[in-house]
């Protein structure tokens, strides 16, 4: 069984971008989201489809199955999805040896930029970048299953650590 162990900040500044080693372009639909699993299906720069299946989160972590499907297959699952479809473009930012993800929103969530860190263990020590903001691992907002639900960015919440 896979495991996915992250955590997810909002991002502060542009900064970042000097550091970007490649950019793909995600668009990912929701074809259900519940308490015990979501199911989404990801095409990545128009040229390969993922299905993904993820448990209940615990702490930072869930089970996470992930398999290709053919890319006619992963169009038509998208189609399907729709209107809960979240678009992006990821960046990997390398930072004293690991990777970050950062996610820069498009669509009805433009302006929302976001940096997730995929961990070996929940208690793993990571360096954080300047760039790194509030720490938004736990609010549910900041899903992107959730925010496939709920059109437009949202509200940054100084009260909600």
């Amino acid at each position: 069984m896979g495991v996915e162990i992250e955590r997810k900040f909002l991002v502060d500044g542009t900064a970042w971008r000097a550091a970007v080693s490649r950019v793909h372009i995600l668009r990912q639909g929701y074809l259900s989201t519940n308490a015990k699993a979501t199911v989404r299906i990801r095409i990545v720069d128009d040229a390969r489809a993922f299905l993904t299946l993820k448990g209940p989160v615990s702490g930072i972590s869930r089970a996470e199955f992930e398999y290709e499907v053919p890319l006619d297959e992963g169009r038509a699952l998208l189609d399907l999805a729709r209107p809960h479809v979240v678009e992006k473009r990821r960046h990997l930012v390398p930072h004293e040896g690991v990777t970050w993800e950062v996610d820069e929103f498009e669509g009805l969530h433009q302006g929302l930029v976001m940096a997730e860190i995929e961990l070996d263990s929940p208690g793993q020590a990571i360096a954080l970048p300047d760039w790194v903001g509030r720490e938004v691992s736990h609010d549910d907002r900041y899903a992107n299953a959730s925010l496939s639900r709920n059109p437009g960015v949202p509200p940054v919440d100084p009260d909600v650590a």
